[in-house]
C-alpha cells in the first residue's frame, strides 16, 4: 500500500472506529487516500447511524466528509476514530435502551441409557462386568455435562470481557468530548481575557478623560500664546478648540461610557455564568472506577481455571473407564487386575464427579453469571452516564458559542467608543504638543547655531591645509628650480595653486520665534505634559523622564538614541575647539541646549501615545516602583562613592602629612650625617683617597655590569650638586643603617613601614624593582628591605624630583660593609619579627579577654536592669491589688444594698402579679363564655362595669392599667359587634353583586378567547413574512384568484407570477371550492416567454414531433394559457404547503 505517511504511523492499513454511545468498534480496511465520508458511508452500513447525523472526532480534531484521511495523519495505530450520534446529542433526545446480551444456551446432554447406547458387556454373566459399561456412559454423561457449563461460562466471561472494553471506548469518547469543549472554552477563554484586557485600558483611558475635562480645559485656559502669536480670536491654548463643542462631546462620552460599562457588565456576569458551567463539567466524572471492574473479572478468571482443570480431570477419567472397558473386551486384564478390582475403583471416581465436580462447576458457572449481570449494570449505568453527559457538552457548547458571537459585537462598540472619544484625546493632546513645537523652535535655532559654526570650523581646516599645501610647494620649487628651468617647471603645471574653499550657506529657519530655554516654562509649563494618571500618581512618568535629565547618568536616556544628527561625529572630534569665533563654553551650552530641547519634544511627543497602552495597573506600578528602586539605589551608591572617595582623600592627606614630617627629619639626619661624613673624610690623606677612588671604580664597574649607564662617583672635593647630594646621603644612610641596626629601626619608623608597604602597595614595588635587578645577588634580600625603607622617603622628597636616573649607585665602601653586616642584619629582622609577632598573639589575647570582660560586664548591667525593672513592676502591682481590694469591698457594699431593694421590689410585684393573676383569671372566664361574639360583649362589658366599681386608692399602677385596658377592650369589642353586624349585611348584598359580576367576567372570558385567538392567528401570519418584492425560492408568497381564474402573485414590482396547476391541485383537491387566496413557501420557479404560434404546416408528424421537443427543451414556452401579449415573460411558481395553515375558500352562497 502506497502512503504519504510515515509507515511507523500506519498500521497495515486498519482504521479504528468508536461509536461513543454504546461502545462499539469496528476495524475498517482503509489507505490514507480514503476519504472520511467513505468512513462515515462504512459507519452508517454497520452502526445504523445515519451520515447526517455522525459528527467525527480524533482527539481535538474534527474530521470533514470532504478531506481525506492523510489530512489528519490517518490511519495511526496511535490514533483513534469517535462516531458522536447528533441526534442523541439533543437536549430531547430519549435515554438509551438497556443493554441486552444475546447469549447461546448450551443445552444438556441427555441423561445415558443402555437402551439407546447397547454394549458387548451388557450381556455379561459377570455383574462387574456389566457394570463397566454403565460407568463408561455415567462418565461420559459427566464430561459432556461438564462442556456444557464450561461453553457457557466462556460466553459470560467473554461478554464481561466486552462489555469493559466497550465502557473503556465510552470513557475515552468522554474525554475526547471533554478535550474538544475544553480546547473551545480555551480559545473563547482567551479571547475574552484579551478583551477585558483591552477592554481595561481604553476604560482606564476615557475615565481619566472624562474625570480631568475640566481640569485640561483649565490648563489650556491658563496657558497664554507667546505674543506674536496671538490674535483677536487666540489669546490662549483653549482658543484652539470650540469649548461648546467639546462640552457637548463630553456629555456624550459620558453617556456612552456609562452605557457601555454596564453592557460589559452585563456580559461579564454571562461570561462568568458560562465559565462555572464549563468548570463544574469539566469536574465531573463517571463515578465507576473501570479499574475496579477490571481487577473484578481477572479476580473471576480463577472460576475459569478450575472449570479447566476440572475438565482435564473428567476427561481424565473418561479415558481410565473406556481403556478398562477395551481390556475386558480384548480379555487382556492381568491377573492381579480383576473386573471386582476395576468396578471398586471406579466407584470413588463416580462419587467425586457427582458430588464434587460437577457442582464446582455449577457454582463456577453462577459466579460468573452475576459477573455478567454486574458488568451489564455498570454498562447501563456508563450508557446514561455518556448520554446525559454529552447532551450536557452539547448545551454548553451551544452557550459558549452564543458567547462567542457577542466579541465581535463588543469590539465594535469599542471601536465606536474610541471615535467618540476622539476629541476629549484631542483635547488632552493640546498642551504637549505645544510644548513640544516650542521646544523644536529652540532646537532648531540651537542646531542651525552648530550648523554655521560647523562649516565655519570646516573652511578655517581647509584654509590652513591649503597654507600647508602651498607652503609645501613653495619648499619644493625652490629645493628644485635651480636645476630645472622655469618654463619646464611651469609646462609640468607645478607652479598652479590650490584654490580657495568659500563655504557659503543659504539662510533658513528665519522665522523661528524668538524664544530661548529659559522661556519655555512661561509659554508651556511642564504640567502640559502630565500623563493622565488615576490620583496623580507621584511616580509618573514625566518624573521619571526629569530625574534621567538631572540625574548624573543621563548618558542611559539621551535623545540622540532617537534622534541621529549628521554632524554628531564631526562635534565629538570638535568638542574642545572653538567654532566660528565662539569659545569652547558656547560650543557646549549649544550642544546641550540643543539636546535638551531635543529631549523635551520626545517627552511631549511619547506622553499622548503612552497612556497605559501596554501596561495595567499592576505593572505600571512595579515599573514605577522599580524605577523608583533604581534611582534612589543609584543615588545611595553615588553617596556611597563620594563618602569613600572622601575617606580616600583624607587618607591620603593624612599620609601626605605622615610622610612630608618623616621626610623633613630624614633630611635633617641625612644633613647632619653628610656633614659628619665630610669631615671625616677631610682628614683621610692622599692615599687613602686614591684607594677610595680605586674602590669606586671598582664598584662601577660592578654595577655597570647590568647593561645600564649610572652615575659615576664625584670626588668630594667638587662643589656639590642636588644628584650628589642625594648620592652621598643614601650612602651615608645606608652605611649608618648597617652600623647602627638599633637607629636603623628607629629612623624608619612604623607608621612608615606600614604606609608604604599596605597604603601604596604599586609604589613600594616600582621602586623596589630597580634595586633588585642592580644589587648584588647574595645581599640582595637586605639592600630590598634598605631600599624598601627608603624608597617612599627619596621619592616623595624634592631632590629627588630633579634625579635623572634611579639611585641605584652606592659607594663603595657602604656596600662592602653592607656585605659584611648582611647576617647580623637578618638574624636582627628575623628577632624584631618573630617579638613583633608574639607581641601581636599577647595583644590579641589580652583584647580577647578584654571583650569578654566588657560582654560579661554589659550583660550583668542588663540582668541588673531587668531586675530594677521587676522590682517597679512588682511594687506597681501591690499598689494596683490594694486599690482593687478597696474597690471590691466598695462594690459588695453596693451589690448588698441593690440586693435588699431587689428583695422589697420582689415582694411587691409578687403581691401585683397575684392580683394580676386574679384579674386575668376573670378575663379568662369572659373570653371563654357561652353565647358567642354578643355574649362576649356583654361578659365584657360587665367585668368593665365590675372593675370600675371595685376601685382601690392603694392598687397599684399596673392593675389601674389593666383596668383601664379592659375598659378600652369592651369599648372596641362592642364597636366591632356592632360593625359585624353592618359587615354581615353587606357581604349578603355583596354576594349578589359578587355573582353578577362572575357572569361578565365568564362572557369576558370568552371575548379575551375570541381575541387571543384572533391575535395568535395574526401572530402566525407576521411570523410567516409573505415576500411583496421580487420572489425568490423558500420565500413565502400569496397567490390571489384573479378574474380568469388563475392564481396571480400579490407582487409590487414584479408581476406575471401564476401558481402552477399542479400546487392548485395540491390545495384544491381536498375542498369543496376553490379557494380565494392561496399561501405558500416557493420550491420552484420556471420562466418562460410568450411566443407566437408557428404557421400551420403539411407534415403534421413532423410539427408534432418538432413541437414536443420543443416543449421538452422548453417548457410551455408556445402555450399563453394566461392570455398574455407574445413576447411577454411570465413565472410558473410552484409552493408547497405551511404547517399549520389554513386554507380560506370562500363562503358558501347559502
Amino acid at each position: 500500500m502506497s502512503s504519504s505517511i510515515t509507515e511507523s504511523l500506519i498500521h497495515e492499513g486498519k482504521l479504528l472506529v468508536h461509536i461513543a454511545e454504546n461502545g462499539h468498534s469496528f476495524e475498517l480496511d482503509c489507505s490514507e487516500t480514503t476519504t472520511v465520508e467513505a468512513v462515515m458511508r462504512s459507519i452508517e452500513s454497520v452502526s445504523g447511524i445515519n451520515f447526517n447525523d455522525q459528527l467525527v472526532l480524533c482527539l481535538d480534531m474534527k474530521l470533514e466528509p470532504q478531506k481525506m484521511l492523510s489530512a489528519y495523519r490517518l490511519p495511526s495505530n496511535d490514533k483513534e476514530v469517535f462516531i458522536f450520534n447528533k441526534v442523541r446529542l439533543q437536549s430531547n433526545s430519549p435515554p438509551p435502551p438497556p443493554e441486552h446480551i444475546d447469549i447461546l444456551e448450551v443445552a444438556d446432554p441427555p441423561p445415558p441409557a443402555s437402551s439407546h447406547d447397547p454394549h458387548p458387556l451388557d450381556d455379561a454373566s459377570d455383574p462387574a462386568l456389566k457394570a463397566l459399561p454403565s460407568y463408561e456412559r455415567q462418565f461420559r454423561y459427566h464430561y459432556h455435562r461438564g462442556h456444557a457449563l464450561y461453553s457457557r461460562t466462556q460466553v459470560k466471561i467473554e461478554n464481561s470481557n466486552r462489555l469493559l472494553r466497550e465502557q473503556k471506548v465510552q470513557e475515552r469518547a468522554v474525554e475526547v468530548g471533554r478535550g474538544n469543549l475544553e480546547q473551545y472554552y480555551r480559545v473563547i477563554n482567551q479571547n475574552y481575557t484579551e478583551f477585558m484586557k483591552r477592554y481595561l485600558q481604553q476604560y482606564r483611558i476615557h475615565s481619566d478623560l472624562l474625570v480631568n475635562f475640566e481640569r485640561d480645559l483649565d490648563k489650556l485656559r491658563s496657558v497664554k500664546l507667546h505674543p506674536s502669536l496671538q490674535n483677536s480670536t487666540r489669546k490662549c491654548l483653549l482658543d484652539f478648540v470650540k469649548e461648546e463643542n467639546l462640552r457637548k462631546s463630553a456629555e456624550l462620552c459620558s453617556s456612552s461610557h456609562r452605557q457601555f460599562e454596564n453592557k460589559v457588565s452585563q456580559f461579564k456576569q454571562m461570561f462568568a455564568e458560562v465559565k462555572r458551567k464549563v468548570e463544574e463539567l469539566l469536574n465531573t466524572r463517571p463515578s465507576l472506577s473501570l479499574k475496579n471492574l477490571e481487577v473484578t473479572i481477572k479476580e473471576h478468571q480463577r472460576f475459569i481455571n478450575e472449570q479447566k482443570s476440572i475438565m482435564q480431570s473428567l476427561s481424565k477419567d473418561v479415558s481410565t473407564v473406556k481403556k478398562l472397558v477395551d481390556d475386558c473386551l480384548s480379555c487382556q486384564l492381568s491377573s492381579s487386575l480383576r473386573p471386582h478390582d476395576a468396578v471398586s475403583a471406579l466407584g470413588p471416581m463416580y462419587h467425586v464427579h457427582d458430588k464434587n465436580h460437577l457442582p464446582r462447576m455449577q457454582a463456577c458457572d453462577r459466579s460468573i453469571s452475576k459477573l455478567l449481570e454486574f458488568c451489564k449494570d455498570k454498562k447501563n449505568e456508563m450508557n446514561i452516564f455518556v448520554h446525559s453527559y454529552m447532551q450536557k457538552i452539547t448545551y454548553v457548547s451551544y452557550i459558549i458559542k452564543d458567547a462567542k458571537l457577542q466579541f465581535p459585537v463588543f469590539r465594535e462598540a469599542m471601536v465606536r467608543q474610541d471615535d467618540i472619544f476622539a476629541d476629549l484625546k484631542l483635547l488632552r493632546g493640546i498642551g504637549p504638543a505645544y510644548r513640544a513645537c516650542l521646544a523644536e523652535v529652540i532646537r532648531r535655532k540651537a542646531s542651525m547655531m552648530l550648523y554655521m559654526g560647523m562649516a565655519g570650523q570646516l573652511a578655517e581646516r581647509l584654509a590652513t591645509k591649503r597654507e600647508v599645501e602651498v607652503r609645501r610647494r613653495e619648499e619644493f620649487l625652490k629645493a628644485h628650480s635651480a636645476y630645472i628651468p622655469r618654463d619646464i617647471l611651469a609646462s609640468m603645471g607645478l607652479y598652479d595653486t590650490p584654490s580657495q574653499c568659500d563655504v557659503n550657506i543659504s539662510p533658513f529657519d528665519t522665522h523661528l520665534l524668538e524664544i530661548d530655554i529659559s522661556d519655555l516654562e512661561g509659554y508651556a509649563p511642564e504640567f502640559l505634559v502630565g500623563l493622565p494618571s488615576k490620583g496623580e500618581k507621584p511616580g509618573s512618568l514625566r518624573s521619571s523622564f526629569s530625574m534621567s535629565n538631572d540625574s548624573s547618568h543621563s548618558a542611559e536616556v539621551e535623545v540622540d538614541t532617537l534622534e541621529k544628527y549628521d554632524t554628531e561625529e564631526l562635534l565629538e572630534e570638535c568638542e574642545l575647539v572653538e567654532i566660528a569665533g565662539t569659545s569652547k563654553m558656547e560650543v557646549e551650552n549649544a550642544k546641550l541646549k540643543a539636546e535638551l530641547a531635543s529631549a523635551i519634544a520626545l517627552i511631549c511627543s511619547l506622553c499622548p501615545e503612552v497612556e497605559y497602552e501596554s501596561l495595567d495597573d499592576s505593572k505600571l506600578d512595579s515599573v514605577l516602583k522599580n524605577a523608583a528602586a533604581k534611582t534612589a539605589e543609584a543615588l545611595h551608591l553615588k553617596d556611597e562613592y563620594g563618602k569613600h572617595l572622601q575617606s580616600m582623600l583624607k587618607a591620603k592627606q593624612t599620609q601626605c602629612v605622615a610622610y612630608e614630617k618623616r621626610i623633613q627629619e630624614l633630611e635633617h639626619r641625612l644633613s647632619d650625617q653628610y656633614s659628619q661624613d665630610q669631615k671625616h673624610s677631610s682628614s683621610k690623606d692622599e692615599s687613602d683617597f686614591a684607594g677610595l677612588g680605586g674602590k669606586a671604580d671598582d664598584c662601577k664597574a660592578e654595577t655597570s655590569g647590568g647593561g645600564e649607564t649610572h652615575m659615576p662617583c664625584i670626588s668630594t672635593t667638587e662643589p656639590m650638586d642636588e644628584v650628589s647630594c642625594v648620592s652621598n646621603s643614601l650612602d651615608a644612610k645606608l652605611g649608618l643603617l648597617n652600623r647602627q641596626p638599633s637607629k636603623t629601626r628607629e629612623g624608619v619608623d612604623e607608621n612608615m613601614l606600614d604606609s608604604s608597604g599596605m597604603l601604596n602597595p604599586p609604589l613600594d614595588s616600582s621602586m623596589l624593582e630597580p634595586h633588585r635587578e642592580e644589587l648584588p645577588g647574595e645581599d640582595k634580600d637586605v639592600k630590598d628591605k634598605m631600599a624598601g625603607q627608603l624608597g617612599m622617603s627619596l621619592t616623595n622628597s624634592s631632590t629627588a624630583e630633579s634625579m635623572p636616573q634611579p639611585l641605584n649607585v652606592l659607594p663603595c665602601d657602604a656596600a662592602a660593609d653592607l656585605r659584611m653586616d648582611s647576617k647580623a642584619s637578618n638574624d636582627l629582622v628575623l628577632e624584631l619579627q618573630s617579638a613583633l609577632a608574639d607581641k601581636s598573639n599577647q595583644l590579641s589575647e589580652t583584647e580577647t579577654k578584654l571583650q569578654d570582660a566588657v560582654e560579661d560586664v554589659a550583660m550583668l548591667r542588663r540582668e541588673l536592669e531587668m531586675s530594677r525593672k521587676l522590682l517597679d513592676e512588682s511594687q506597681m502591682n501591690c499598689v494596683h491589688l490594694e486599690n482593687c481590694l478597696h474597690e471590691a469591698r466598695e462594690e459588695a457594699q453596693t451589690h448588698l444594698c441593690a440586693a435588699d431593694r431587689r428583695a422589697s421590689e420582689y415582694s411587691a410585684l409578687r403581691a401585683s402579679a397575684v392580683k394580676m393573676r386574679g384579674l386575668f383569671e376573670r378575663l379568662r372566664t369572659c373570653v371563654y363564655a357561652s353565647g358567642g361574639v354578643a355574649g362576649f360583649a356583654d361578659s365584657l362589658r360587665a367585668l368593665a362595669q365590675s372593675l370600675a366599681n371595685s376601685i382601690n386608692d392603694n392598687e397599684d399602677d399596673g392593675v389601674v392599667e389593666f383596668r383601664k385596658c379592659i375598659r378600652v377592650l369592651s369599648d372596641k369589642v362592642g364597636f366591632l359587634s356592632r360593625h359585624r353586624e353592618e359587615l354581615l349585611d353587606k357581604s349578603r348584598k355583596v354576594e349578589v353583586a359578587n355573582e353578577q359580576l362572575t357572569k361578565e367576567l365568564e362572557e369576558k372570558k370568552e371575548l379575551v378567547k375570541t381575541l387571543f385567538t384572533k391575535h395568535q392567528i395574526e401572530k402566525q401570519a407576521n411570523k410567516e413574512k409573505i415576500s411583496f418584492g421580487r420572489l425568490e425560492v423558500h420565500e413565502i408568497a400569496a397567490f390571489v384568484l384573479n378574474s380568469a381564474g388563475h392564481y396571480e402573485a400579490i407582487n409590487r414590482n414584479c408581476l406575471n407570477y401564476y401558481l402552477s396547476a399542479e400546487s392548485v391541485a395540491l390545495f384544491t383537491d381536498h375542498l369543496p371550492s376553490r379557494p380565494s387566496y392561496i399561501v405558500g413557501q416557493i420550491v420552484h420557479i420556471e420562466r418562460q416567454t410568450v411566443k407566437p404560434l408557428p404557421p400551420p404546416s403539411t407534415r403534421p408528424e413532423h410539427h408534432r414531433a418538432d413541437q414536443m421537443d420543443h416543449l421538452t427543451l422548453n417548457s410551455g414556452s408556445t402555450s399563453n394559457p394566461y392570455s398574455l401579449p407574445i413576447g411577454c415573460e411570465f413565472f410558473v411558481v410552484t409552493v408547497a404547503m405551511l404547517p399549520d395553515t389554513g386554507i380560506h375558500s370562500p363562503p358558501s352562497s347559502s
